[in-house]
């Protein structure tokens, strides 16, 4: 069943308790990440790949907390991507089902050798580096004209059936100006289903016998569901195999759909269940509402994630995880006793959410454009962590007097070798350490702060003290 989310039922005066997110990994730090993954492979292995055109792969040991102090460059595609677009780049990656043997995996990219086209290629592992992919691999599977330079859609994942799906957005500028949604002659706007492990009419792939509108002469035989706006991510329930995807909106409404076979979600006749252009004719007489939406007060654009699968939080299990870009809140829909989704915002991240990814064994992570890598974990710490903030320097305890700016007798004063110029201003530094914790100090790179650590910097200028 299909719950019908109001702005009213959206907007939660609160969030749920005991999910939150943990950063891991904090010596690494990354360039617009897009995507994670494991490779299935029984290494143990992660990938991560960045927006420019890098593929970072890394091994991190027992433990997600450990120290992994560097990547390596699984590949390399700069010099074949277009950024020129906010939304262009190494949009997709994923590896086959049998890479393990094979060694192939698949990437989705805005291509700068054929500027303003969607590239799906194939690639091969190095015969010689299990941690370097062959650059010179290459082989293209499809090319997908764009008409502007978003709405480029991204993801490509694996089903449960082996085959490769593929999200294409409606071609982009604004309010699909060209109908894309709905006219079935266009990949664009599209989840395509292909089989690239078998060859067929010229093509790189063939068209598996499934597939919903083979029959359907004025239909592409690749399209598996369409009235896609721009899905960015879509992905499957490991254990139903349902495909869960999250469509960005327009105008009013972010939402996420469980996208059926041959399904349709309405753009742009709809925009979630609100009409949006009532002249356009449906390509199919249903219209598949989404399970979860959102209005413009909660955020302005979607992050598809995962339904939780993984072993270490039971309590977890069956939700599906997903954000906003903008305003970094954290999402689930999960099913109730009745069968009904509920969605509900569990965290207010504070992070620019632009994907999500799993490990090997099923356990979901957040990626935002801080450069950062976060786990999905319960927690017992309150959602808010500035509702207790002081709103005077006169209540955080770090002034003996404030009438005579004098800090208190536990702050440490620290200095830096090299400050930079801040228009004249005098300035004083100082810390406190929670207690028994202490600096981890590195060669290189920036030093490790114990969380709860506060720091000052204090500007002093000849008549007056900002603070």
């Amino acid at each position: 069943m299909t719950l019908t989310v109001t702005d009213k039922v959206a907007a939660q005066e609160g969030t749920a308790q005991h999910v939150g997110i943990e950063r891991v990994f904090p010596r690494l730090r990354f360039h617009r990440p897009v995507f994670l993954t494991g490779a299935k492979d029984a290494s143990g292995r992660f990938f991560v790949t960045e927006q420019d055109g890098l593929v970072h792969v890394f091994r991190p040991g027992v433990s997600t907390t450990n120290e992994v102090g560097e990547t390596k460059i699984f590949l390399d595609m700069r010099n074949r991507i277009s950024r020129e677009g906010n939304e262009e780049g190494l949009i997709g990656f994923a590896f086959h089902p049998d890479f393990k043997n094979n060694g192939e995996f698949f990437v989705h990219y805005s291509s700068s050798v054929k500027d303003m086209t969607g590239i799906v290629s194939r690639f091969r592992v190095s015969t010689d580096d299990p941690d370097r992919a062959d650059p010179n691999s290459e082989e293209v599977i499809l090319e997908q004209p764009q008409p502007y330079r978003n709405h480029n859609g991204g993801s490509i994942e694996f089903g449960p059936d082996g085959f490769l799906y593929i999200s294409f957005g409606d071609g982009g500028l604004a309010n699909d100006p060209h109908g894309n949604g709905q006219k079935m002659d266009t990949w664009l706007g599209k989840i395509l289903r292909i089989d690239v492990n078998k060859q067929d009419d010229g093509k790189a792939y063939s068209v598996p016998a499934e597939n919903p509108f083979l029959a359907d002469p004025k239909a592409l035989p690749e399209i598996w569901a369409l009235g896609l706006r721009n899905a960015w991510r879509f992905s499957f329930d490991s254990k139903t195999g349902e495909i869960w995807a999250a469509d960005v909106g327009q105008d009013r409404f972010e939402e996420v759909s469980i996208i059926p076979r041959g399904g349709n979600l309405g753009w742009n006749r709809y925009e979630a269940n609100a009409d949006f252009k009532k002249d356009t004719v449906m390509a199919t007489p249903e219209h598949d509402e989404p399970v979860a939406f959102y209005g413009r007060e909660w955020g302005i654009s979607v992050t598809g994630g995962y339904v939780y699968r993984g072993e270490d939080f039971p309590q977890m299990q069956g939700s599906y995880f997903y954000g906003d870009y903008a305003t970094g809140n954290l999402w689930r829909v999960r099913k109730n006793d009745k069968g009904n989704y509920e969605n509900e915002l569990v965290r207010r991240t504070g992070r620019s959410i632009a994907s999500f990814g799993t490990d090997d064994r099923g356990e979901l992570y957040l990626l935002s454009f801080d450069g950062g890598i976060y786990r999905i974990v319960p927690t017992e710490n309150p959602e808010n962590t500035f509702e207790n903030w002081p709103q005077k320097l006169s209540e955080t305890g770090l002034f003996a007097s404030m009438k005579d700016k004098l800090v208190a007798d536990h702050l440490v004063a620290y200095s830096v070798n090299a400050p930079f110029w801040s228009d004249g201003a005098e300035k004083s530094r100082f810390l406190v350490l929670p207690e028994g914790k202490k600096l981890g100090y590195r060669e290189s790179g920036s030093w490790s702060v114990p969380v709860g650590t506060t720091i000052v910097k204090n500007f002093k200028q000849p008549g007056r003290i900002m603070l």
